[in-house]
C-alpha cells in the first residue's frame, strides 16, 4: 500500500477524522450490548463481569500513560494505525472467548482491545486538535459526536444482533472485518507530521507521565480534570453497565436494554453535535452547568423511578447532561497554547481513566448493594464537577495560568 505523499487537504483530513472517531465507538457499544449474553455464557456473577470489564480499564490505563511518547516519536498517523489494528484483533480474541466460554481468552482480548482503544483515544484526539489549528475552527465536540455516531451504530447493530440471535463471535467478526478494512484505506490521509516533537533543546523534557504529573500544579488545570472524571464517570458508567442495570433492577429483557441503552447513546450525540452552537451562544460555565443538572435529574430518575418508562426518560436526561463534559473539558484545557499539548493529554487521561476505571467499581458496588443504588457514586461524581464549572471559564492568557500555578503552591 503506498502512502500519499502530498499534503493532505485539511478538509480531507477533518472528514477522514470523523470516520476513524467513529471506530472506536463502534466497537465499544457493540460490546455493551451483547454484555448480558457474554455473563451468561460465561456464567459469571456481577462481580464477575466486574473484573472482566476491568480487563479493558487495564490495557486502556496502559496505552494511555505511554501513548503520548510513541505519538511524539512516531507521529499520530501511525499510532492511529497500529492502536486501531489492536482494536480489532482484541475485539475477535474476545468474541472467540466468549463463543468458547473461556473467561481467560475473553480477558486476553479486552485487554488488547483496551491497549489498542486507549492508545488510539490520546492519538486521535492528538490528531484532532491539529485539524482545529489547520481549520482556525473548534471540530472536537464535532469529532467526539461522530464517536457517540459509531457508538449509536454499534448500539443498533447490537440490538438487531441479539434480536436475530446472532453468535457473539460471527458479530464480532464481521464488525472487526469492516473496521479494519476502514482504518486500512484511511490512515494514509492523515498527515505525518501531527503530533511528531523535534528532538532538539525545544523537546519536551522527561517522559510523557512527568510532562502530564507537571500540569497538575495547575491549579485551573487540576480542577478542569476534576471536572472532567466527573463527567466522563457519568457516561463510562452508563456505557458499560446500563443494560444490564434495566435488565436487572427493571425486570426488562436484554433487548430492551439493548434498545433504552441506544437511547443514552442518541441523547448523547445529539447533545455533542448541538454542543458547538450552544457553547458558543451561553458560553462554557452556564452550559457545563447545565449539563450537571440535567444529568442529576436524569440519573435520579433512572436510580429511583417508579417504572422503565420514567427510568427511560432519566436515561435521555442522563445522556445529555453527560455529552459535554469530555470535549469541553479538553478545550478548555487547551485555552493557552503554551504547554497545550501536556495540559490536554493529562485531562485526557483523568478522563479515560474514570470512563474504564470506574465503572468497574461499580460492579462490586453492585454486587453488595444492587446496580441502581451503585449509580449514587456517579451521582455524587456530578454534583462535584458541577460545582467547579467555573474553572473552565476561559482564560486571558499569560495571566491566569501563571496566578493558577502561584495559587495552588502558595
Amino acid at each position: 500500500m503506498t502512502s500519499v505523499k502530498s499534503k493532505p487537504h485539511p478538509g480531507t483530513v477533518r472528514n477522514i477524522l470523523f470516520l476513524l472517531f467513529a471506530l472506536p465507538g463502534l466497537s465499544f457499544a457493540s460490546w455493551v450490548s451483547r454484555t448480558p449474553d457474554v455473563r451468561d455464557t460465561l456464567q459469571v456473577s456481577t462481580a464477575g463481569m466486574g473484573m472482566i470489564i476491568f480487563a479493558i480499564a487495564a490495557g486502556s490505563l496502559f496505552g494511555l500513560l505511554t501513548s503520548g511518547s510513541i505519538v511524539a516519536r512516531k507521529g499520530a498517523r501511525f499510532v492511529i494505525l497500529i492502536s486501531s489494528l489492536l482494536i480489532v484483533i482484541g475485539f475477535v480474541v474476545a468474541g472467540i472467548g466468549t463463543s468458547l466460554a473461556s473467561v481467560p481468552v475473553v480477558i486476553i482480548g479486552l485487554i488488547i482491545f483496551g491497549g489498542g482503544y486507549g492508545t488510539a483515544e490520546v492519538a486521535l484526539n492528538v490528531e484532532g486538535s491539529a485539524a482545529e489549528k489547520a481549520l482556525n475552527r473548534t471540530l472536537l465536540p464535532a469529532f467526539h459526536g461522530f464517536f457517540s455516531v459509531g457508538t449509536l451504530v454499534g448500539a443498533a447493530l447490537g440490538a438487531a444482533a441479539v434480536a436475530i440471535h446472532l453468535q457473539v463471535m460471527v458479530h464480532f467478526t464481521i464488525l472487526a472485518l469492516i473496521m479494519a478494512a476502514a482504518v486500512l484505506y484511511s490512515w494514509r490521509y492523515l498527515p505525518e507530521e501531527s503530533g511528531k516533537e523535534p528532538a532538539g533543546a525545544g523537546a519536551p523534557k522527561g517522559s510523557a507521565i512527568q510532562q502530564q504529573l507537571k500540569m497538575w500544579t495547575e491549579r485551573r488545570t487540576l480542577l478542569i480534570g476534576i471536572i472532567v472524571l466527573g463527567m466522563a464517570f457519568a457516561e463510562g458508567s452508563a456505557n458499560d453497565w446500563l443494560p444490564l442495570t434495566m435488565v436487572d433492577g427493571y425486570g426488562v429483557s436484554s433487548l430492551t436494554g439493548s434498545f433504552i441503552y441506544g437511547l443514552f447513546v442518541a441523547a448523547m450525540t445529539l447533545g455533542r453535535f448541538m454542543g458547538g452552537w450552544v457553547l458558543d451562544r451561553y458560553g462554557r460555565v452556564p452550559v457545563l452547568s447545565g449539563c450537571a443538572v440535567a444529568a442529576i435529574l436524569g440519573l435520579s430518575l433512572v436510580i429511583w423511578g417508579p417504572n422503565d418508562v420514567v427510568a427511560s426518560i432519566g436515561v435521555v436526561l442522563w445522556g445529555l447532561g453527560a455529552s459535554l463534559g469530555f470535549p469541553v473539558g479538553l478545550s478548555a484545557a487547551g485555552d493557552d497554547p503554551q504547554g497545550a499539548a501536556a495540559r490536554v493529554g493529562a485531562v485526557a487521561t483523568t478522563g479515560y481513566i474514570a470512563f474504564l476505571v470506574g465503572p468497574p467499581a461499580l460492579g462490586f458496588l453492585g454486587e453488595h448493594f444492587g446496580l441502581l443504588h451503585a449509580l449514587i457514586a456517579v451521582l455524587i461524581g456530578i454534583g462535584i464537577a458541577g460545582s467547579l464549572s467555573r474553572a473552565a471559564k476561559p482564560v486571558q492568557l499569560n495571566q491566569t495560568l501563571h496566578q493558577d500555578e502561584r495559587g495552588l503552591h502558595s
